[in-house]
């Protein structure tokens, strides 16, 4: 994705602005376990005492309202709970974990990356190997908006991460080049560095995987090709300084996949999403009883928890579970697991509103059917089915709430886009 519009400034001038999610080490997994036993009763933490405030969690619904098992012990601190106040991460600057001046440990690759957090996130992780730097963001944002990426230029990674559609793409099912329609939903992009695993299935176990896939399958259609594809973007003359900078290329070395990958990465890693009236503990009168809700009778937060208001999980909630035949497995086909089979993972509720339809294979086309859904516990005919996913007896006015309490996680920012960005079967305003 590209810079935000009118983002406050981040390393250099790259006018990005950033939120991150939360580290699971140290003080932060500490704190994390502390907000998570703030809704769980039985829950303690030695050295801690825990008093349960009417703001005290801060959790989150995967569509799956109630749908998730309770963190496994050892694991509380990944589906930690939020305080929305006291306990809230405060935004703003932090050095990037892992940026030098020398980027990939070459020199030349500019000034290090400084984070600029809204509230609520913490800067997310970075890997050792992908360290951030202003230069390697910036290259990334040109790359991502860059339809020559494709296998016959006709769209870019933006094409399915639009502003007007919560940066996912609007559609039941994401289109590829030739307008070959794929087999599932596209996620929003929002706070994408804090995810575990990427895909609704967890395939890619980091958003550089994740890049690789999409340049070669179906979203970009590129497939073997790959290596002419990175040589040929490389050699464009827009990019050659610009990789030899950030990358430490030597003369004729050749562009390849992973260095695309990288910086595509890199600045993805900046599409931060915080600073809702959740995160400032502003919520009013429908959203504040929705949050209520959410965290208590409707059991959102058993799943949807943490900073990124999703435990990074994967559950079965009885949606795209065929009568008969296999159909798509899921988590089941990564992991060869049957267990998995037909589990997805929890997606974050950050800009849920605008990301429409919902669930992995696009099969709701509205929010509040989305949230009655999970609120009535699905079919319970479905084999394997979350065991907390039941019908938690909510009446049409606290739907509504609830609702209106999704409404409120909506993301401020926009991504700065670079050139024209029409795509065939993406049907909505540009910009």
């Amino acid at each position: 994705m590209g810079r935000y519009r009118g983002g406050a400034a981040t390393g250099a001038s790259q006018g990005i602005r950033g939120s991150g999610a939360g580290d699971h080490g140290g003080r932060g997994e500490r704190v994390g376990l502390r907000r998570w036993c703030a809704r769980a009763p039985s829950c303690s933490v030695p050295g801690m005492r825990v008093v349960l405030t009417a703001s005290t969690a801060l959790v989150a619904l995967s569509l799956a309202l109630g749908a998730c098992s309770s963190p496994p012990a050892g694991e509380a601190g990944k589906g930690a709970t939020k305080d929305a106040g006291k306990d809230a991460a405060k935004g703003g600057e932090a050095p990037a974990k892992g940026a030098e001046a020398g980027g990939e440990g070459r020199p030349g690759s500019g000034e290090a990356w400084a984070w600029k957090v809204p509230a609520g996130l913490t800067a997310p992780p970075v890997p050792e190997d992908n360290p951030m730097s202003a230069v390697k963001v910036e290259l990334g944002h040109q790359l991502f908006f860059d339809k020559r990426l494709s296998v016959d230029g006709s769209r870019s990674c933006y094409s399915c991460h639009q502003n007007q559609l919560g940066n996912a793409d609007g559609r039941a099912k994401a289109l590829g080049p030739g307008n070959k329609e794929l087999t599932r939903n596209t996620p929003t992009i929002w706070n994408v560095a804090f995810h575990g695993a990427l895909y609704w299935d967890g395939r890619a176990p980091s958003l550089e995987k994740q890049m690789v896939g999409a340049w070669k399958g179906g979203n970009m259609g590129v497939g073997d090709g790959i290596d002419a594809k990175a040589a040929e973007i490389g050699a464009l003359p827009e990019y050659q300084g610009r990789f030899r900078e950030v990358f430490g290329l030597g003369e004729g070395e050749a562009v390849t996949p992973d260095h695309v990958a990288k910086a595509i990465s890199a600045y993805e890693r900046t599409l931060l999403c915080g600073g809702s009236a959740w995160d400032t503990n502003t919520l009013d009168g429908a959203a504040l009883r929705g949050w209520e809700l959410f965290r208590g009778k409707a059991a959102c937060a058993t799943c949807h928890s943490g900073p990124n208001l999703g435990d990074d999980l994967f559950h079965n909630v009885g949606i795209g579970v065929p009568k008969e035949g296999e159909g798509d497995l899921g988590r089941g086909a990564t992991s060869k697991d049957a267990a998995d089979n037909y589990r997805f993972r929890t997606p974050t509720l950050r800009g849920v509103a605008d990301t429409a339809p919902y669930f992995h294979d696009g099969s709701v086309a509205d929010l509040r059917e989305a949230v009655k859904y999970m609120a009535s516990g699905g079919d319970r005919g479905v084999a394997g089915l979350d065991s907390n996913f039941v019908d938690r007896g909510l009446s049409d006015a606290e739907i509504d709430d609830i609702v209106a309490f999704l409404r409120s996680l909506g993301c401020p920012n926009d991504l700065a886009v670079i050139g024209d960005q029409a795509a065939p079967g993406i049907t909505a305003p540009l910009g």
